[in-house]
């Protein structure tokens, strides 16, 4: 658990009392914290990116701890704010193909396929929009909020909400076809891990520690893994969420559990390869040279993806709320609380560049999409970004 979230005792025993999903960035402020954020030291920054293009969504995430972020497909970046705004814009050029207002808040997403930009809703639904128009298709209820983002294929829309349910919605009319239930943990992080659809399956993380693959089409379970084993004395202890999305390579599921552990596992069985010992809600971005993790500390590895082995470890950043790094070029970006970019080498993690997108924290993970960077801002703050 990360020293830095300490908290009195009448906070924790109200958190105790009165709330089941809470999330450790909220426990003290970065200005409060007994231990504070690393302070940024001047730097002359050894590459220069270049924004392609900027824009204000106006609201993005605010300070709701939503799971907002940019989807990227066909050439069109969708982007969806906490008041329901969603607006498909040209990859390339930033220019407005189309906006919605849906008069809904927005929670979870957008996710995108089968013709569709997905959003999940603080209202406890999924909002169906047309992705060449922005008309919606279709809405449907379901059984709590969404703070994941839903993911839809070969006509089966899923979303996994905050009590604990996977469930798969028609594409083409939002009617249910199949739920998958667990048990949610007394406590566990605000926040779920969002499903990961690749090939007839479904995959994704659970609160209670668990990583499920389920058949797209039905629901059947198809293997059910132990990420996350709970080591404490007490249920703030003992929390082992998944918040962060698993990231599929190959053959192979990476995943991250808070105050669990690491783990790389089969796609094919669920078996685990490899497992280490590594608390993290942010999560985890990589490729087949490198996997790349922001910790509970808000340090960040490189592990090899084939055995564990720590390649290098970041320190000089820690607690500024960092995303989830992703490797970008020769170098891994993660974006922080204040609204930097960190730009770190690939080799041995050396921080080669700082730039700032907008005042707003930046809790999304950013995204690449071929040679080129997006960021999206809790402010509505949002860049297209290429290296010189």
């Amino acid at each position: 658990m990360k020293s830095v979230r300490t908290f009195t005792a009448a906070a924790m025993l109200s958190v105790l009392a009165g709330c089941n999903s809470m999330n450790p960035v909220d426990w003290v402020s970065p200005e409060k914290s007994s231990t504070p954020p690393s302070k940024l030291v001047e730097m002359k920054n050894k590459l220069t990116p270049v924004v392609l293009w900027s824009a204000d969504v106006g609201g993005g995430a605010e300070e709701h701890l939503l799971k907002l972020a940019p989807a990227i497909s066909g050439g069109r970046v969708y982007l969806a704010n906490a008041k329901g705004m969603v607006v498909a814009r040209d990859a390339n050029t930033g220019k407005t193909i189309w906006s919605k207002d849906t008069k809904t808040p927005a929670s979870g997403g957008p996710g995108v396929g089968d013709g569709l930009v997905l959003i999940g809703t603080r209202d406890a639904e999924i909002l169906a929009l047309s992705a060449d128009t922005g008309e919606i298709k279709w809405r449907a209820r379901v059984s709590s909020e969404v703070l994941s983002v839903p993911k839809a294929d070969a006509g089966v829309a899923v979303v996994h909400t905050l009590d604990g349910k996977l469930i798969g919605l028609d594409s083409s009319n939002g009617e249910k076809k199949w739920q998958y239930d667990y048990e949610v943990p007394v406590l566990s992080l605000r926040g779920s891990s969002s499903p990961v659809i690749t090939g007839d399956a479904v995959i994704c993380g659970l609160a209670n520690g668990k990583l499920v693959a389920l058949e797209l089409s039905s629901g059947k379970l198809y293997w059910e893994s132990v990420v996350g084993v709970s080591r404490g004395r007490n249920e703030l202890d003992r929390m082992i969420d998944i918040d962060a999305d698993p990231l599929v390579i190959d053959q192979a599921l990476f995943v991250a559990t808070y105050q669990g552990d690491l783990a790389a596992i089969s796609l094919k069985n669920g078996n685990v390869g490899w497992r280490r010992q590594l608390s993290s809600y942010a999560g985890l971005g990589g490729n087949y040279r490198q996997i790349y993790v922001t910790d509970a500390q808000d340090h960040v590895w490189s592990f090899d993806p084939s055995n564990s082995t720590s390649m290098w470890k970041q320190t000089s950043l820690q607690y500024r709320r960092l995303t989830a790094p992703v490797p970008f070029g020769d170098y891994v970006v993660a974006g922080d609380y204040e609204g930097y970019l960190h730009w770190m080498k690939f080799e041995d993690g050396s921080i080669q560049a700082r730039t700032k997108v907008g005042g707003s924290p930046i809790t999304a993970t950013p995204k690449v999409v071929g040679d080129v960077l997006y960021v999206y801002g809790d402010g509505g703050d949002f860049a297209a970004i290429k290296l010189p």
